[in-house]
């Protein structure tokens, strides 16, 4: 363990102080809003699909009934909008930025909608990104969520400790790919939020095989997956494992997320339901 600055605000450590002070770092929802559930959506490294699978879980619970949102904390590559065709900014009542609302009603609230262009660069310091996360949080109007996900930035940073420390998160979802360094990504996360004392749902492997659309064989593109014995190791279900499809992308692209038909993340639903 590093020295101590007695800066808890900044420290992953479970040191007795941090663990006696922790509760007063939460910071509180506005009265006028309503969250019950925090399911953060983490991975160790970019480029595995967090979003998707952010996108994907919210279009699962919002299908069954439930009223979903999505906070974007992924600050400097914000991509939650694009994937479900939102293309206005917020709107503000009172001191409250009001998220914007997908065609299902899945509430959104990301640095993209802020911008004049979505195409405009966050350059932004740790800090200040850490902070728009907290605002995000308590200073939007989120009304009756009854699971709201959080799209975190790759890996053990400024924003997943932030979410961690700040948000009442009742656990987190990891995401990863079937490479060879997958046992390493997956250690990270685990490692970090046992540290935190977050719940761990699962993991959720993405891009897991090619299915051949005229024979049905399953295709390791990537290799094979060794994602089952390394959840094992870890003593965590492996949620889902989501193939590689063509229409994924297009949907996404598209701004269709919502209208993807799939039914690989059931497992995970349950999960969050029982």
């Amino acid at each position: 363990m590093s020295e101590c600055s007695h800066d808890c605000s900044s420290c992953g450590e479970t040191c007795s102080s941090r663990t006696q002070e922790q509760t007063s770092f939460i910071e509180k929802l506005n009265p006028a809003s309503s969250v019950k559930k925090v399911i953060g959506v983490v991975s160790g490294k970019g480029g595995v699909g967090k979003s998707l699978v952010t996108s994907m879980l919210a279009v699962k619970m919002n299908s069954k009934g439930y009223r979903t949102a999505i906070l974007d904390a992924d600050i400097t590559g914000p991509s939650i909008p694009k994937a479900f065709g939102i293309d206005g900014g917020i709107g503000m009542t009172g001191n409250l930025m009001v998220p914007a609302v997908t065609s299902t009603g899945i509430q959104v609230m990301s640095a993209n909608l802020l911008l004049d262009h979505e195409t405009d660069p966050v350059i932004w310091r740790g800090p200040v990104i850490a902070g728009a996360v907290k605002q995000f949080w308590s200073e939007t109007l989120w009304e009756n969520i009854d699971y709201m996900f959080v799209d975190m930035p790759p890996g053990t940073g400024d924003v997943p400790l932030t979410v961690f420390q700040s948000l009442p998160v009742d656990g987190i979802v990891i995401v990863t790919s079937p490479q060879e360094l997958v046992s390493m990504i997956v250690s990270k996360a685990v490692n970090m939020a046992r540290k935190m004392d977050i719940p761990i749902l699962g993991v959720v492997e993405n891009m897991s095989y090619l299915e051949c659309p005229d024979c049905g064989k399953r295709i390791s593109v990537f290799g094979e997956s060794h994602i089952d014995e390394i959840a094992a190791e870890h003593g965590i279900p492996v949620l889902a494992k989501i193939p590689i499809r063509p229409e994924i992308a297009r949907m996404v692209d598209q701004g269709s997320v919502e209208y993807l038909e799939a039914d690989w993340l059931d497992e995970a639903a349950a999960k969050m339901e029982g």
